[in-house]
């Protein structure tokens, strides 16, 4: 689908430098007094239009082209299939939401708008991705047209939603068993008879060590389940960083002092963004409990925050394992872990980083991993500032 977003660019690129070559040559020309009649002029426009119409209709995505008033002055096959378009018909009979016409007199403003996802709500639910362009050199019309490129994720969502809800029903029907097997594993730790038996003493602490392992595994998959069906909605709430990073090494001051690891955390004043309290108590404390669960004893965790243009940051540093540099793309992917067997020493599920990932684009943030193996590992969290 990108793709082919991509080489549409490209074609009307290439397309508007001939054209701008071809204009200018005219220009040339009539600096050198050779008349060209203006009805040339008009049926080169009009060829010109025709060329680029035949071109939109051949490509299955939906397009429109409308003006500044957002009346529609044209719609390829696509979109007249789907949305049963008239010509000069205003864009808000079809395609009505605040964040596309938000995007719209951006665009038209010349300001810098990125791709959108929005949900349309009509006889069925729609998920839409468009992608917006500005044509300032009115080649098809004698005003600056916006282009809207649609492509329909709906199918994506709707396989993903299935994905999830199936991952959810399977976790929570594992977890009642889970949960009776534990109960009874606790229940032979504490008898006195059974812990005399040289096997069992042996083999019960493993066993409730990785019922223990399940129980949290089966936990962040429907943490993650649940997170990935609600990522397409955005937090509303003002939230401190401060206050929530504060709060999260509050939570985490027994594991640190057991394992004697220092932790320190630089605040900024004014640290606030929109944000979901819960789920960023989640984020950091993830990436908290990775950073312990991977350091040795008597290491340093350091916590930055800064503020860059419109920018708030938080760094977390450690001091542990690190990050081989061929797998630090890779760490995001659910269940993958760069050594599974310290992975599965210290309790690690490999979703942890999966979630954190996922939370962070709700938030529309973006997570940058840099580290270097067996000298510990930076995560930058970056989010925009109100």
């Amino acid at each position: 689908m990108e793709l082919l977003l991509y080489i549409l660019i490209l074609i009307i690129a290439i397309l508007l430098y001939f054209l701008l070559k071809k204009e200018n040559l005219i220009k040339i020309k009539s600096e050198n007094n050779i008349n060209i009649p203006k009805t040339e002029n008009a049926n080169n426009r009009e060829d010109n239009k025709k060329n680029f119409h035949e071109l939109f209709d051949s490509i299955p995505e939906e397009i429109f082209l409308i003006n500044s008033s957002k009346n529609i002055l044209f719609a390829n096959k696509g979109a007249n299939k789907r949305f049963q378009v008239k010509n000069n018909n205003n864009l808000n009979s079809y395609l009505r939401h605040p964040d596309l016409l938000t995007a719209i007199e951006k665009i038209f403003k010349k300001q810098k708008v990125d791709d959108i996802e929005i949900e349309i709500r009509t006889s069925i639910v729609s998920r839409l991705k468009i992608t917006l362009y500005l044509d300032q050199n009115n080649f098809f019309f004698n005003e600056p047209v916006c282009f809207l490129f649609i492509r329909d994720l709906t199918e994506f969502y709707k396989f993903q939603e299935l994905k999830s809800d199936f991952v959810a029903n399977v976790s929570h029907e594992l977890r009642t068993p889970l949960q009776s097997i534990k109960m009874g594993l606790e229940t032979f730790e504490k008898n006195k008879d059974l812990n005399n038996n040289s096997e069992v003493k042996d083999f019960l602490p493993i066993m409730i060590s990785q019922s223990e392992r399940m129980e949290n595994l089966i936990r962040d998959l429907l943490s993650l389940s649940k997170i990935e069906l609600q990522e397409h909605i955005r937090p509303t709430h003002e939230i401190d960083l401060n206050t929530v990073i504060e709060y999260v090494i509050k939570t985490h001051e027994k594991i640190l002092n057991k394992k004697e690891i220092q932790i320190s955390f630089k605040k900024v004043n004014d640290f606030k963004i929109i944000g979901d309290n819960d789920k960023l108590i989640e984020i950091f404390s993830n990436l908290i409990d990775n950073s312990i669960k991977y350091s040795e004893k008597n290491t340093k965790i350091s916590i930055q925050g800064k503020k860059q243009n419109n920018l708030n940051i938080v760094s977390i540093t450690d001091q542990g394992l690190g990050i081989p540099k061929e797998y630090i793309h890779r760490v995001t992917e659910r269940f993958f872990t760069v050594d599974a067997s310290k992975s599965r020493s210290v309790g690690g599920t490999g979703l942890g980083l999966a979630i954190v990932k996922h939370l962070v684009s709700q938030h529309r943030g973006e997570m940058i991993i840099t580290s270097a193996e067996n000298k510990g590992t930076t995560i930058e969290l970056r989010f925009n500032s109100l």
